[in-house]
Parts: structure tokens; sequence; C-alpha cells
């Protein structure tokens, strides 16, 4: 079988482009979805027209038990898992003092503890083999801080912490870790903003223009390839020198 990689958050977006470079690289992919079926299978039907091997699998990151499940049905399917792309996430705007317990845990439990529970379902398999790729999917605020978006940054942040340290401790057993933050990248999440305001965000942006989801697929398609053979611990700003 081919190398399989599970892409979290996949069915549209940057999960989808993520998903697609991959099969371009000859990975099979596991295509996650929360809510969006339709998508996630029309994601899975575009790779297999395109000549790969792709599965949708439902399950919420935020469930370990789910996730558990997700990467059985990756493994009957497709193969063990040999690279996990956590990008599953969720956004949103609000004052710090209008946070609400619910909100702040929904963020911590999907953004970091999505992450913590898809490592922990792959990671027996990549150190059994000694082998393995992990890529976790951070934003610019997690690095530079954003007003009103205090518990996305946080948990942004948090996956930048991950990756140096997990790096770190998985080096030995040879599995790599890196990560990848974005900048402002024109997906269905930012739309939110106005049009006003993401033309403001494009001229901030030195580059002058908003990402791309294949932006940030052509990060980690270059983290999962044999030419990162020797990069771990590292996050790639991908923002068009938005926070240089």
């Amino acid at each position: 079988m081919e190398r399989c990689a599970l892409v979290t958050g996949s069915s549209r977006g940057i999960g989808r482009a993520v998903a697609e470079e991959l099969a371009r690289q000859g990975w099979a992919v596991c295509i996650n979805y929360i809510r969006s079926r339709q998508a996630a299978e029309e994601t899975a039907e575009r790779i297999r027209a395109g000549g790969g091997r792709a599965i949708a699998v439902q399950a919420d990151v935020a469930d370990g038990a789910a996730v558990a499940t997700m990467v059985q049905t990756a493994e009957e399917a497709l193969g063990a898992v040999e690279l996990l792309v956590n990008n599953a996430g969720v956004a949103g705007q609000a004052l710090f003092q209008d946070i609400s317990d619910e909100m702040w845990d929904r963020y911590l439990s999907v953004n970091l503890g999505g992450a913590r529970n898809a490592i922990r379902a792959v990671l027996p398999h990549m150190l059994h083999e000694k082998r393995g790729c992990i890529v976790n999917i951070s934003s610019i605020w997690g690095l530079r801080g954003a007003s009103c978006e205090v518990a996305y940054a946080c948990t942004k942040g948090a996956l930048i912490a991950l990756t140096r340290s997990l790096a770190m401790e998985l080096a030995p057993s040879g599995i790599r870790v890196n990560c990848v933050a974005p900048g402002v990248i024109n997906t269905d999440m930012v739309q939110v903003l106005g049009q006003e305001t993401l033309g403001a965000l494009a001229e901030q942006t030195p580059l002058g223009r908003l990402g791309t989801p294949e932006d940030i697929a052509a990060a980690v398609g270059y983290f999962a390839s044999d030419r990162a053979s020797f990069v771990t611990g590292q996050v790639l700003c991908a923002d068009g020198g938005f926070i240089v």
C-alpha cells in the first residue's frame, strides 16, 4: 500500500488543498471532517479521479475515542498513518471579557486537544517503525498575538510550543515534527471579515495579496517530503511578509 496521510479538517479550505497536494506526492489520504460530509466526499473523489487513493471519515477531533476510531478506519483502508497534518480548528473574534467558558473550552479542545488526540492515536505505529512525520498548522497570531482573538491565538501559540517540544522528544525515534504558521489566507473562515477588511489586510501584506490554500499546502508538502528529512522542530511562517 501507499504511504497513508491523515489530514484533519480537510473537507475544504487549507485542509482540502493540503490533502490534494499530498495525493500528488503519492500519499493515500484520509480526509477528516466533522459536519461537511458532502464536501469531504467531493475532496476524496477529486483525489480518486486523479488516480490517487482517499477516503472521507467523520470525527470530531476533540473526541479522543472518535479520533482513535478514525485512525483505525484509515489504517484498515489505506495502511498505517505515517504522516499526520493537524489542520482542524475553530476561530472567531470576541473581546476577552466576552469569551464564554464554553467558547474557551471549545477552542482549546479542538485546536490544541485535537492535535494531541490525533498525535496520540498515530504515534504507536510511528514509534514502532521509527519513522513518521507530523505537521501542525498554527497561525501568525500564535507568533504575534491578535486583538479580539485571544482564545484562538493562545491555542495557536500552544501548537508552536507543542511542535518544538515534541520534535525534541521524538527526534531519537526518527519522527519529525514541524509547523506551518499561515498568514491571512483567503478561505471561507476569513470571508466573514468582509471585503473592506480583507482588502486592508492585503495592503498590509508586503507581497500585496492574501495567501491561498495552495500556498500553505506547498509548505506542508515540503515538510512531508524527503527534502525535509533533516528538518524538525521548525515553524515555517507563510504570510507574505505580514509579521516580518
